[in-house]
């Protein structure tokens, strides 16, 4: 994977290379803001193209399941409850 990204900096380092810079002048329909355009993409690509890759991996599964519980008297509804509860392992 690295021979690749050397291999794809290549053609980018070659166009910055044989760009001959000139002086900015002040009227010149914008030719400072398309090279500081092109230097941020140029840059861009480069770095993306050399930065290393992430690595992600599968969480630990965790088994749970759900159960009653205890059952208790509800005085306010006047019932026996079995409340749900969740039980992870």
């Amino acid at each position: 994977m690295k021979q690749f990204a050397i291999i794809a900096a290549i053609p980018v380092i070659a166009v910055v290379a044989l760009t001959a810079p000139t002086t900015a002048r002040a009227g010149d329909g914008g030719a400072v803001a398309a090279g500081v355009a092109g230097g941020f993409i140029g840059g861009l690509a480069l770095g993306s193209a050399l930065a290393p890759r992430p690595y992600y991996y599968e969480p630990v599964p965790v088994h749970c399941y759900w159960t009653h519980g205890r059952p208790h008297w509800d005085a306010w509804r006047g019932v026996w409850v079995s409340p749900r509860i969740r039980v992870c392992e």
